[in-house]
């Protein structure tokens, strides 16, 4: 049977891994949908839901990152024994992440000729994910410590209602104008140069290192499991709250829905909350009638690692010969098949590494026998 007290409260979440690997598979389905399906099927009902979903492995990818922010700065403090080494190993992990999206960028240059170079600096979710990282880890910094909860939860939260409060403004804003250009590709769209900006997707990081202090905060699978029950709660009345304030008249001059609305922002965090809380009592249900999901769990643990490997695979070369020209259903299979050949990937990658671990792993000889 599964070890329960591993999924519930361990010092590795188990069900944290699996929502990871299901933002993993959203993002999959999101960018073939978007890139191998052809016009004709582009403007059915079906397509225009599967894009609202695809929608979601962003900022799920975002919102679990500030997840893992809290919980990594009590396990490093836990294991260290210091809070300054958990925030330093946060915010060199932030930049690390910050420094790989360019990275990144680098490699689709390289294997995409003809790339314009400027798109190296192109504004996408390590960019974002990155800074916001070492901002929540230094939050955490400056406020945690003894019976902080309440007070870490309100930061996190403040910063993630401003953030997403200010996203219509700063759009906007001449200030941004005075900006040097490529520092503008991270406040306000510009084309092919953005694809997130800081305003509004860094509020999700911040939103979910909020629930993260909480999950902190419920040590034992009890607390937990009446966490979830109130965490899934407040989740569906935000996203309650978020559509009933959809309908009324808009606080802002210009702001749309669907890019720059905080109701929006807020539908989509507290979907997430109730996402998280669900797939929590879903893992703890499988985990009493002992079947186990390792192939979600290994995606889960992957995602950086798919990210890096498919978006190119995606809208490369190498899937040049389908690109805009599969009907809906043609690009559901697809779908399906290329996320099968994701995971074996990270099982070839998995047994290459465990294999050079294993040559490269120092010998212990073993105590010889005292002889009389």
């Amino acid at each position: 049977m599964p070890d329960l007290r591993r999924q519930a409260s361990g010092s590795r979440r188990a069900y944290i891994d699996w929502a990871r690997g299901i933002a993993v598979i959203v993002m999959m389905e999101a960018h073939t949908l978007d890139a191998w399906t052809r016009a004709a099927s582009r403007h059915t009902r079906l397509f225009a839901d599967a894009q609202i979903l695809g929608g979601f492995a962003a900022p799920l990818f975002l919102w679990l990152a500030g997840v893992g922010v809290v919980l990594s700065a009590a396990r490093t403090t836990e294991r260290r024994g210091s809070r300054t080494a958990a925030v330093d190993a946060l915010c060199r992990r932030g930049l690390e992440i910050f420094l790989l999206a360019f990275l990144f960028r680098l490699q689709s240059f390289v294997l995409s000729p003809g790339t314009p170079p400027a798109l190296i600096f192109r504004v996408d979710i390590l960019n974002v994910m990155g800074p916001a990282i070492v901002g929540a880890a230094l939050i955490w910094g400056v406020v945690s410590g003894a019976r902080s909860t309440p007070r870490l939860v309100a930061a996190y939260a403040a910063v993630a209602a401003a953030i997403a409060l200010a996203t219509p403004i700063v759009r906007g804003a001449a200030f941004v104008d005075a900006l040097p250009i490529w520092c503008q590709w991270y406040v306000r769209p510009a084309g092919d140069y953005t694809v997130f900006t800081l305003f509004p997707w860094a509020g999700f990081v911040f939103a979910g290192a909020a629930c993260g202090a909480l999950l902190v905060a419920a040590p034992g699978r009890s607390r937990e499991r009446r966490l979830h029950a109130w965490l899934g709660c407040a989740g569906l009345v935000l996203v309650a709250i978020g559509f009933y304030t959809a309908t009324q008249p808009s606080l802002y001059s210009h702001s749309s829905f669907w890019t720059t609305s905080p109701t929006y922002f807020a539908i989509r965090v507290g979907a997430m909350m109730a996402g998280l809380s669900a797939t929590y009592a879903i893992a703890a249900l499988l985990a009493r009638a002992g079947i186990a999901v390792p192939a979600l769990e290994r995606m889960g643990r992957s995602s950086l690692f798919v990210y890096w490997i498919h978006v190119e695979l995606v809208y490369g070369y190498a899937s040049w010969l389908w690109h805009s020209r599969l009907p809906l259903w043609g690009t559901s299979i697809a779908f399906a098949i290329f996320s099968l050949l994701m995971y074996q990937t990270i099982v070839l990658r998995d047994g290459i590494v465990n294999a050079w671990r294993r040559r490269t792993r120092p010998i212990t000889p073993e105590p010889q026998a005292v002889t009389a």
